[in-house]
């Protein structure tokens, strides 16, 4: 089995998710007029993380010089090279968008932003959720984008993914929590980091394991658990790059399902890769945290309690 087809054993309904996201992507890129600064957001993208950039069905857009550098590319006119700065630091850090380059791509493509840093996610961790799963069950041929027959835009493809990934039971919830908490950390989203989950308090975990994700290499976290905060670190910075010891580990830990889960819940949560390219990730409380649930149908409810 290789990736590809784990994935669609393991997970149907996402990765049908997925296909459409992608699909979908580019049709609402077409649609805004922004495939060229998606497909050069796409190879910029995974240039600097040592990915395969996901391909557009039709694009005019040149390919990358040999030096891997767009600003080589002379042709390039405004608001494509607006665009390609903020991929770039979208991908590599998204924490340090600042207000600076926030203004500027608003300014580049006004009411279509929405459309391009929804976009920057797809070609952002698309790759990445690409190379994990071939990295744990071998090289996949991925086809290229295809036809979609979902009917809403990307933000409503983008739901599907939100809300069938939870359906997944092969991790534990506090396993699951933890992976949530350190990708939220790393990504420095504000609501992400103000809010913890019922199931996984239900389960056992308290302030002092919430705390661990931080220094989860010296903690006293069982090793499964650290194993995967570490295979999470990896998607998140260096996931063309992951060392074959960190899948090692993982494997040594989870099953398939659990692998496949853990890939997906990891990309679910860099959704606030967009709230936080924005500034849209207020936190609901300014001190402590709130308690949160996922409801069978994937909705989101917040300020439980555990009584």
């Amino acid at each position: 089995m290789d990736g590809l087809g784990a994935l669609q054993e393991v997970a149907p309904a996402p990765a049908q998710s997925l296909a459409d996201i992608e699909a979908v992507m580019w049709r609402d890129a077409a649609a805004a007029g922004l495939t060229e600064p998606l497909a050069l957001a796409a190879q910029v993208c995974a240039g600097q993380l040592g990915l395969a950039p996901l391909q557009p069905p039709t694009s005019s857009a040149p390919a990358l010089p040999a030096s891997g550098d767009w600003r080589d590319l002379q042709s390039l006119t405004e608001p494509v090279p607006t665009a390609l700065r903020f991929a770039e630091q979208f991908s590599c850090d998204v924490s340090a968008i600042d207000d600076g380059l926030r203004g500027e791509i608003i300014a580049a493509f006004g009411a279509a932003v929405g459309t391009y840093v929804q976009g920057l996610y797809v070609v952002d961790f698309l790759p990445r959720v690409r190379a994990a799963l071939d990295g744990f069950f071998g090289t996949s041929a991925w086809p290229a984008s295809g036809a979609s027959s979902f009917g809403g835009d990307l933000w409503a493809a983008m739901d599907v993914l939100i809300r069938s990934v939870p359906q997944l039971t092969a991790l534990d919830p506090v396993t699951t929590e933890l992976v949530r908490l350190r990708g939220a950390r790393q990504h420095q989203c504000r609501i992400c980091q103000s809010i913890r989950s019922r199931p996984a308090l239900l389960a056992g975990a308290n302030d002092d394991v919430f705390s661990a994700v931080d220094t989860y290499e010296s903690s006293d976290l069982p090793a499964d658990q650290r194993a995967a905060l570490a295979f999470t670190d990896g998607m998140i910075w260096t996931p063309g790059r992951i060392e074959p010891g960190t899948y090692d580990a993982v494997a040594a830990q989870f099953s398939p399902e659990a692998r496949v889960e853990l890939i997906l819940d990891i990309t679910r949560n860099a959704l606030n890769k967009v709230a936080v390219a924005m500034k849209a990730d207020d936190p609901h409380v300014t001190e402590g945290y709130e308690i949160y649930d996922i409801e069978p149908n994937g909705d989101l409810v917040y300020g439980l309690s555990l009584t």
